[in-house]
């Protein structure tokens, strides 16, 4: 700065709007208080912004600090491998890309993986590494499917990076003991002050959290406030039952059939009719039997049915819906929902002492036998009764590929949920070795993982005659995608013979032997590579 220019700085007044005025209206049309109109005008200018701004900041008080975040709180599980850790970081570093049917190329998708590698570190034991955690809480953002097997890998870290980031909010909502006002589970009132004044979703939170600890504390606080609930709450608590259901469960939920909302009546009617030995179910097998006998008068026994004539009002109170659905008739409605609700133990003794399989083997009379097995089918599924699952289900051989009660391959799926994981695998390979693969994905969903042996081979049998026969190959795109997370790795040097590209008959799809090839070598890829990655898991036991 020159010393003229200095001189003419110091003599302008520090009026900072004033010289913000004139810099916009520019030193042609105003000049500087004290500044001659020339070609210094523009320097004086500025140089009287620059003083302004310095003595404007020298005058600036300090702001007060900021609070210091606490740290994050220690986690005490042992830390990953290394080679696992390395694993997680180009587990979570892949990006989605497209899927479903037609996807081509070998790579496995290592995103689908990422949910099996969360259950085997969770089941060891170990922490996840600090810097993972905020691609850990992006993923669990964007995909509902892992947010609980990640936030329990994640641990109290991810809470409370959690609480800085808005983006990371679900995982307050969605872990047990996120929200800033979870209460300790061993202070009663800490617990009844959350249920009174919390938020509808923290309240469910809580009782289901509660429910799981205590079942019976749990159905104390909710009678504590049943009355005064809105009808959708209460409906949505009650709900909360389901996980560990018993007896003593049921004086609530029969004062519960009265309730003015029709949806709680009929729910407390489902949970206590999951309940064989409670008074609902009495009254219910009363009335059943009452509709179904066995005619010992035909030269071979049979069923007959005389469902009731009308629904009563005792009916409605437990939990019976009057109104036929469209295309329905009354009588048979009526009479499906007694027969769900009825204990699976009435029908033996009603029936001459015959077993499950004996009963759905009985011919039916005048073209009941469709709603009575249905019925009968869902009775199983909700008590889970897997002696009468089994008869339902029936061979899986049967011409038909289902039992007696099975309509629908949706059916099949829930009896077969019923069954122990070897029986429901073994089921399942039976139904693929005879019907294909075409109608067996939604069987393949119940069974566990990975696949038992005989299970795998069968899958792995029916897509190499698909294979061989050129069949359109994008069809099957949906099991290979259940065989790549569901197989045991070991079986991957099995499918080796089938990498090469097959001779393609004159009327297979164009282009199905490359797409056969891509297929089975992303496969064995992906097998190879979970059987790495549990072995990486493994490398290093958690002291106990």
């Amino acid at each position: 700065m020159s010393r003229t220019t200095a001189t003419v700085a110091a003599s302008l007044p520090d009026h900072w709007e004033e010289l913000v005025t004139t810099a916009l209206l520019g030193t042609d049309r105003r000049t500087p208080p004290g500044v001659a109109p020339g070609p210094q005008a523009p320097s004086a200018l500025l140089d009287a912004a620059a003083a302004a701004t310095v003595r404007r900041r020298a005058g600036l008080r300090p702001a007060r600090p900021a609070e210091r975040l606490r740290p994050a709180p220690e986690d005490p599980r042992p830390a990953l491998p290394p080679a696992a850790a390395r694993r997680l970081a180009s587990l979570l570093a892949d990006r989605p890309g497209a899927s479903g049917g037609g996807r081509r190329g070998t790579a496995p998708d290592l995103m689908e993986l990422l949910p099996q590698w969360l259950q085997a570190a969770n089941a060891r034991g170990y922490a996840a590494p600090p810097q993972a955690l905020p691609a850990l809480l992006d993923a669990a953002r964007g995909r509902t499917d892992l947010r609980p097997a990640a936030l329990r890998f994640a641990g109290p870290r991810a809470l409370w990076l959690a609480r800085l980031n808005p983006d990371w909010r679900f995982a307050l909502r969605a872990a047990p003991g996120g929200g800033p006002a979870a209460p300790d589970p061993r202070d009663p009132q800490d617990i009844r002050r959350l249920w009174q004044e919390g938020l509808f979703a923290e309240r469910v939170t809580l009782l289901t959290a509660l429910r799981s600890r205590d079942a019976a504390a749990a159905r104390a606080l909710l009678e504590e406030t049943w009355a005064t609930e809105r009808a959708e709450d209460r409906l949505m608590f009650l709900d909360s039952l389901r996980a560990g259901l018993g007896p003593d469960d049921e004086d609530f939920l029969e004062r519960a059939l009265t309730d003015r909302s029709r949806n709680v009546r009929a729910t407390a009617a489902e949970l206590l009719s999951a309940l064989p030995a409670s008074a609902l179910a009495a009254r219910m097998a009363v009335r059943a039997a009452a509709c179904v006998a066995v005619d010992r008068r035909r030269d071979v026994p049979a069923i007959v049915v005389e469902a009731p004539h009308e629904c009563d009002a005792a009916m409605e109170r437990d939990g019976v819906v009057a109104k036929a659905p469209a295309g329905r008739g009354e009588r048979s409605w009526w009479l499906g929902q007694l027969v769900e609700a009825a204990p699976l133990g009435t029908w033996p003794v009603r029936l001459g002492g015959r077993t499950p399989q004996e009963i759905v083997a009985l011919p039916v009379g005048d073209g009941w036998q469709g709603e009575l097995h249905a019925a009968w089918c869902r009775a199983a599924v909700r008590q889970r009764d897997a002696e009468w699952s089994r008869a339902l289900l029936g061979e899986p051989s049967a011409p038909e590929a289902g039992g007696p009660g099975a309509v629908s391959l949706a059916e099949r799926a829930r009896l077969l949920a019923a069954l122990g994981p070897g029986e429901r695998a073994a089921w399942v390979a039976g139904f693929i070795e005879t019907h294909g693969l075409s109608e067996a994905f939604q069987l393949l969903g119940v069974c566990a993982v990975p696949w038992a042996p005989p299970l795998g081979r069968a899958v792995v049998d029916a897509l190499n005659i698909a294979r061989d026969a050129g069949s359109y190959p994008w069809s099957f795109s949906g099991v290979m995608g259940l065989a790549e997370r569901c197989l045991d790795p070991s079986e991957a040097s099995r499918l080796d013979a089938l990498l090469a590209v097959p001779d393609e008959p004159e009327d297979a799809a164009p282009g199905a032997g490359g797409y056969w090839s891509e297929a089975f070598q992303r496969l064995v890829t992906t097998l190879r590579l979970r059987g790495a990655m549990l072995a990486e898991l493994a490398a290093e036991e958690p002291a106990p």
